[in-house]
């Protein structure tokens, strides 16, 4: 068990800081809780107001002043605050109120800080910035976020496609930064040893180029052969500073995301959440949804509507888990159906990506192929069972449509993904009573219980923190060397295990609020999984052992 005061100690002690570079560290400082011992040996007397406070005095008086903020975004800059000065007190604050406190430190309100990232900026936060331009940079860059920190893990982004609000470029660090206080609040990663990055290769948002105030490149996304050495040169650099490194990639655009995680994913210990997370969680979902209605996955035929980023990466987690139970990759491949704005995607279907075309289908399938041009008709003549929204366009799962599909399946699987709320598919309340409460849900965006007929249905969210927080302690926790298919297929199965199959009106997915619970829960099996295929760089005994001993606890000796 690591403790941040142990840390703390060791790093006070062994470069002597001065009593303000103290205070102004957020990893050692501790405020008003410092001891009056610690404040003579520190030097700190007279530097804090006398009353020495307990990290439980602290976060009940930084709560209530975290509950008179008035809008979600100054909520935010509060907690952005404390985060800056108290990284100790901060995740204490976090842990008790993870789920009220992840709308604000992550999506949605994110998109509001990230939008006035520019004006709001005051502190990197322990940030790396890699410019297009300073290849040469990079390694001098990261040794000086990472200063004399063991990094085991960090989340890039070049923010082309931020769910939501798009192309945001060097703005888009603070998803980096969010994404990491889930990793830690919702899972015990250490703090210390995560590092947020944004890759500044310019930005295709004219409106931040034509802003005097924006921080990065003035100029269109660099394309092409530039763009993928100064990947690669990252990669290259990071792998090499930090050996144990665990590389989460996030938010890339649907042109480059599938192309970097492939060329990666069997080299290093690489993840891409939009791709990978996206379709776990999703597929965690469908495999919560046939626990209650106890029908085979085998048996299922899957619609995805908007094949980009995210629904490409739900196809193909699909795909695999089809593989995974036995079907040869054309029997999987049949299963799968992708629709985007031309209509159903079929083999001549102009400006494909590589992978869409991975799941096109042949024209001479259909009797109808000419009409297979919007949802309605699509879901007609296929009547799938499971049916998925990443299109962010609203309202597109009608009642026509719900009803369509409804009509041939008798517990029909519908998840409008899309988020946020003005961009949804469909309302859970409406796909309940279009279907007379048959239908399993799981939205994009958080849920209430739809009540009808006397059965109250609980509507799982499919959110992504569901996911990558325990599935990124295990793979740190077992030192794993490869993210590979088998050790993604045993964390999604994790997940959709937490279904109470035998309560009427169940979830197909847990509560964010036990999000810390099941966490744990999947990292225990990600090292076990990885101890059975022998993909650990260190021989590991006992997995909860091992994941016991990579969480951090927020609490000061």
């Amino acid at each position: 068990m690591q403790m941040a005061s142990k840390l703390s100690n060791q790093k006070i002690s062994k470069k002597m800081k001065t009593a303000q570079e103290i205070l102004n560290d957020p990893f050692i400082n501790k405020g008003t809780a410092f001891t009056l011992k610690e404040r003579k040996a520190l030097n700190l007397v007279g530097l804090l107001p006398t009353a020495v406070q307990t990290l439980e005095g602290q976060t009940e008086q930084t709560y209530k002043e975290y509950q008179k903020k008035v809008s979600d975004l100054e909520k935010r800059i509060y907690l952005m605050t404390l985060f800056n000065t108290n990284r100790t007190l901060f995740y204490a604050l976090m842990s008790q109120h993870v789920a009220e406190f992840m709308p604000i430190v992550y999506d949605p309100t994110v998109a509001d800080a990230i939008r006035e990232y520019d004006e709001l900026f005051m502190k990197p936060q322990d940030a790396a910035f890699l410019s297009i331009h300073n290849p040469d940079d990079i390694e001098e860059a990261l040794k000086n976020a990472a200063g004399d920190r063991d990094i085991r893990l960090i989340v890039v982004t070049d923010a082309e496609e931020i769910l939501g609000i798009g192309d945001w470029g060097v703005g888009g660090v603070a998803i980096s930064i969010g994404k990491l206080m889930v990793y830690t609040a919702a899972a015990g990663v250490n703090p210390e040893q995560v590092l947020p990055l944004v890759l500044d290769v310019g930005t295709n948002n004219q409106k931040l180029i034509n802003d005097p105030l924006y921080l990065g490149n003035r100029h269109p996304r660099v394309r092409g052969k530039e763009y993928f050495d100064f990947i690669d040169k990252f990669v290259t650099t990071a792998e090499k500073l930090f050996p144990r490194l665990y590389l989460h990639w996030e938010d890339f655009g649907r042109s480059t995301a599938a192309t970097i995680l492939e060329k990666y994913q069997n080299r290093i210990t690489t993840f891409n959440d939009d791709v990978q997370g996206t379709g776990i969680v999703a597929l965690a979902g469908i495999l919560g949804a046939l626990e209650i209605s106890k029908e085979k996955f085998t048996d299922q035929r899957v619609m995805i509507f908007g094949a980009g980023t995210a629904g490409v990466g739900i196809a193909t987690q699909i795909f695999e888990e089809f593989k995974q139970q036995g079907l040869s990759e054309a029997e999987a491949r049949s299963h799968i159906y992708l629709i985007d704005k031309q209509g159903l995607l079929f083999e001549d279907t102009e400006g494909l990506t590589d992978g869409q075309k991975r799941f096109v289908r042949q024209r001479d399938e259909f009797e109808n192929a000419d009409s297979l041009k919007d949802l309605y008709n699509s879901v007609k003549t296929i009547h799938p069972s499971v049916l998925v929204g990443t299109s962010t366009t609203p309202g597109m799962f009608n009642e026509q449509v719900v009803k369509e599909m409804a009509s041939a399946v008798k517990r029909p699987i519908i998840f409008p993904l899309s988020n946020p709320t003005e961009l949804a598919e469909a309302t859970a309340k409406d796909l309940i009573h279009w279907t007379d409460g048959q239908a399993l849900i799981a939205t994009g965006i958080p849920s209430e219980p739809v009540v009808y007929n006397g059965i109250t249905y609980n509507i799982g969210q499919a959110n992504n923190a569901l996911m990558y927080p325990g599935l990124g302690l295990g793979i740190i926790a077992s030192t794993v060397k490869l993210v590979n298919q088998t050790l993604l297929s045993a964390a999604a199965h994790a997940l959709g295990g937490f279904v109470d199959a035998s309560k009427p009106g169940a979830a197909v997915l847990p509560p964010v609020e036990k999000l810390t619970e099941f966490s744990e829960h999947i990292a225990i099996v990600v090292t076990e999984n990885a101890m059975k295929q022998g993909l650990t760089r260190e021989k590991i005994e006992d997995a909860r052992k091992a994941v016991d001993a990579m969480k951090w606890y927020p609490k000061y000796k």
